[in-house]
């Protein structure tokens, strides 16, 4: 896949614009990983998950990289159950894997 297969007809602005930033990081594992991750989780996302999305996206993509395959803690800050949840994506899964 390379691009979202999720529709943002019925997604508000704010939500469109985190779809798009998370399936156009500039890392292609991270495409994939913060894109899928999106297009399943972003229209039930609540207001904080929204804020806590929206600061792992300013987040350069080494260092996302790094926390979710575990080569490097998260800083507290951005150590958040967000972020666990995008750990255990499946995405996030098979990069850990290779």
């Amino acid at each position: 896949m390379t691009g979202s297969a999720v529709s943002s007809a019925g997604l508000d602005a704010r939500r469109r614009r985190i779809l798009f930033r998370a399936w156009r990081r500039g890392m292609r594992e991270m495409d994939l990983v913060m894109g899928h991750f999106a297009d399943r989780e972003i229209a039930s996302m609540n207001e904080a998950d929204l804020a806590a999305f929206e600061r792992l996206l300013d987040v350069p993509d080494p260092d996302v990289l790094a926390w979710i395959t575990g080569e490097a803690p998260a800083p507290r800050e951005y150590d958040t159950a967000l972020l666990e949840r995008l750990r255990a994506a499946p995405a996030a899964e098979s990069l850990r894997r290779s």
